[in-house]
């Protein structure tokens, strides 16, 4: 057996032990799933992960459960301790900043440092929602934080990983790890859940800080009635004296010059005091306009991340939660059409899923096939000839990489085939509701697992690699458009 195949089938083996493990979290075995056994030398393990947050994580927070799990390797002369490298060729998604020492460090009284025990503190709380009150009777800033978006309701998947983990670590060590967290990505794909689930988490693990969300909306009307009323110390004191602001849609102050000052003024005090400050947007902070410079340069100071459009298991696995945790029987088959059809917004995706339980109880009607199919009809177009196929797909993909259509189906290994290949049964797999044998039959009768293979190899060189993202993207969107002409 190669020795690849050995470290592989060794960090399986041990990640299957560690989720087993009451200590570990899903928000701990993420990062497990960010990291890459490349080797054994000796007693040790070599991982290789992609940033210094997942290398922090592993030393600090799980170091002891993953030697507890490797112990049992010393009776068959296995690994009994691990090295961690960082190899940043493997996370595309972050973007790595200069962090000094100087800001690092919180006031102790501040973030009080707690055990390991209670950083497993159970998700979905609601302390924080609300008024809360200090240990001397003082009343905390109200954080406006919303009861259901937790780190326990965010389906994670590959799109959003990794801004999941750095989210988390933020919550974990205020302006520790990484100060501000700039989280971008398209409107509905989950990043105003984050902002509420750090808010949540942190206030599990430090109940006196005083944690405030407020949307760019909000942040300006209150500073257009603090000038009307004579109150902008007032205005300044509830937003500098806070400990974690979780600012949401940012791109929405552009052009508004008196209030980006005093967000400026706001976000120099609460980074001067290491203070934590989190942002999202729609656009990465290169791309924003309206904005001064010295604006645009403070948000590259912390760590960029981004979301993007979840893949069809995620958006299948959001749909089954959005169905537990609001007591709806829906069968998988429904789900799965639904998320195939739904493909680029989590908003759009639960709404449509909302819709159709909906009118499903207020005709006493079981949810199946043909209510579904009623139900969208003015939503998602019916009918093979305005559904994405798979003869779209592999015209798509030859053209796009100037090869034939029996090449893809051929037996050629030819890197530039071979790749071509999996991404149209990637493809196939993400825009139609074809099963893997199907796709295998339409690439030389293949056996479904190397359509999965295909499935996996693609999806993560999308995620390590950018220039793959954006071809299977161009892809997507070049056959879409296609398709809408011909309606």
């Amino acid at each position: 057996m190669a020795e690849n195949e050995v470290v592989t089938q060794l960090w399986h083996s041990l990640t299957t032990r560690l989720s087993a493990d009451d200590r570990m979290t899903p928000q701990l075995l993420g990062f497990l799933s960010l990291v890459r056994p490349i080797g054994v030398m000796g007693d040790n393990l070599y991982l290789e992960v992609p940033n210094e947050l997942t290398r922090g994580m592993l030393e600090q927070r799980l170091r002891e459960t993953i030697l507890d799990a490797m112990s049992g390797n010393a009776e068959f002369d296995g690994p009994t301790n691990f090295t961690i490298v960082i190899n940043p060729d493997i996370a595309t998604a972050f973007v790595p900043a200069v962090i000094t020492p100087e800001i690092l460090e919180p006031a102790e009284a501040d973030f009080p440092m707690v055990p390991s025990i209670i950083a497993g503190a159970p998700f979905g709380s609601t302390l924080g929602s609300e008024v809360r009150n200090d240990a001397t009777g003082r009343s905390n800033t109200v954080s406006r934080l919303n009861p259901k978006y937790t780190f326990d309701s965010f389906v994670t998947g590959s799109t959003n990983r990794l801004s999941h983990a750095a989210a988390f670590a933020v919550a974990e060590a205020p302006a520790k790890a990484y100060n501000p967290l700039f989280i971008y990505g398209n409107s509905g794909l989950g990043k105003t859940h984050l902002l509420h689930a750090i808010g949540h988490y942190a206030l599990n693990l430090y109940p006196r800080i005083k944690v405030r969300y407020v949307s760019s909306e909000e942040f300006t009307n209150d500073f257009i009635n603090a000038i009307q009323n004579n109150r902008t110390s007032q205005f300044q004191a509830e937003y500098r004296e806070v400990d974690f602001l979780l600012i949401d849609d940012i791109q929405f102050l552009q052009g508004k010059d008196q209030t980006q000052e005093a967000f400026f003024h706001t976000f120099n005090s609460l980074h001067g005091h290491s203070k934590q400050v989190v942002i999202t947007s729609d656009l990465p902070p290169n791309q924003l306009t309206g904005f001064e410079d010295r604006m645009i340069s403070r948000f590259k100071w912390g760590l960029l991340t981004d979301i993007q459009a979840p893949e069809l298991e995620t958006r299948i696995a959001i749909l089954r939660k959005k169905a537990d945790s609001e007591n709806m029987k829906v069968p998988d088959d429904i789900l799965e059409y639904i998320a195939i059809r739904v493909v680029s917004n989590i908003r759009e995706l639960e709404g449509t899923l909302i819709r159709v339980t909906a009118f499903a109880n207020l005709n006493r009607h079981a949810v199946d096939m043909q209510l579904v199919q009623t139900v969208l009809k003015d939503i998602v177009p019916l009918g093979e000839s305005k559904m994405v196929s798979a003869a779209d797909i592999i015209k798509a993909v030859s053209a796009y990489y100037k090869i034939s259509a029996d090449d893809l189906s051929g037996s050629s290994r030819a890197q530039a085939i071979a790749l071509a290949r999996q991404v149209a049964m990637y493809i196939c797999r993400e825009q139609t509701s074809l099963s893997l044998p199907k796709i295998g039959q339409l690439f030389g009768n293949r056996d479904h697992t190397t359509v999965m293979y295909a499935c996996k190899k693609v999806n993560l060189l999308m995620n390590e690699r950018r220039y793959v993202y954006n071809q299977v993207s161009e892809i997507i969107t070049k056959i879409k458009t296609d398709i809408a002409k011909q309606l």
